[in-house]
This record gives structure tokens, C-alpha cells and sequence, in this order.
């Protein structure tokens, strides 16, 4: 028996998927990718952070932030360097031309949400973002349940 509707779940994983190459096709476009962005973005708003906060805020395991980090940082978009009071851990931060990278992939982020939002209202995209959330908080408490998260 087929469904009536698409089921919301793969309904948001098409939406999400082809929302998510757009953004990569743009970020590509300056040099940029969704991770370097993330990386950019976390190290604006928190300066001189560690590389396992990065890591976390991110959300991409640590060797995978090392990766990203090694390329930047031959890039001239960062600095790391050992905390003098725990010199186990890399303090991160942006360098000049990484400020200039931060915003020109910022612009690119700015004019790509701004064609997402094409045609919506601003009830429109609140109302989208409560039933983003309240779908989110149902995965969330399924999986507290035992439930499959997909």
C-alpha cells in the first residue's frame, strides 16, 4: 500500500540533500567548501579556541578538523599555536586573510540563505523553523526511547 504523502523524513533528506549542494556549489564557486565555512564561522564568534572545542562546535570528528586545519593553515587562513598553559592543546585563529576569507564566504552564505528564503514570508520561515525544531525534538526523544533515528 503506497502512502498518500511522501513520508516527512524523506521529504527533508531530498529538500536537505539538494539544499546542501547548492550551498556547496556556491561556496565552491569563491574557493570554499561547508566545512571550511563552519570552520571560519566558529573561529569569528570564538576567537582563539581550542581545536577540540572547534572540533565539537563544528560538529566533525578531531582528525577531521585536522585536516581541514593543516590546509588552512597552508592557506595563510589560520594560525595554531601550543596554550601556554596547557601545551597539549592548539589554540586556533583566524589570520588576516582568513578575517578577508570569513567574509567573502559569509556574503556567498548571506545571498545563498537569502534565494532560500525566496517567496516565504517572515511567518512563513518562523513557522518553518518551529516545525524544523519540533521535528528535530521528535528524533531526539525517540532516540531516548530506543526509537530509529533516520
Amino acid at each position: 500500500m503506497r502512502p498518500q504523502q511522501t513520508p516527512i523524513g524523506l521529504h527533508l533528506t531530498r529538500v536537505a540533500r539538494d539544499v546542501g549542494r547548492a550551498f556547496d556549489a556556491a561556496m565552491a564557486d569563491v574557493g570554499g567548501s561547508l566545512p571550511v565555512w563552519l570552520i571560519l564561522l566558529n573561529l569569528k564568534v570564538t576567537a582563539g579556541t581550542s581545536q577540540r572545542r572547534l572540533a565539537a562546535h563544528v560538529g566533525i570528528r578531531e582528525a577531521t578538523l585536522t585536516h581541514h586545519l593543516n590546509s588552512l593553515e597552508k592557506q595563510g587562513l589560520i594560525t595554531r599555536e601550543r596554550d601556554p598553559d596547557n601545551r597539549r592543546t592548539h589554540v586556533v585563529a583566524l589570520t588576516g586573510a582568513g578575517e578577508a576569507a570569513f567574509r567573502r564566504f559569509r556574503d556567498v552564505a548571506v545571498d545563498v540563505d537569502r534565494r532560500r528564503r525566496r517567496g516565504l514570508t517572515a511567518d512563513q520561515v518562523s513557522a518553518l523553523a518551529a516545525a524544523l525544531d519540533r521535528l528535530d525534538g521528535n528524533v531526539s526523544s525517540s532516540d531516548s526511547k530506543g526509537g530509529i533515528r533516520s
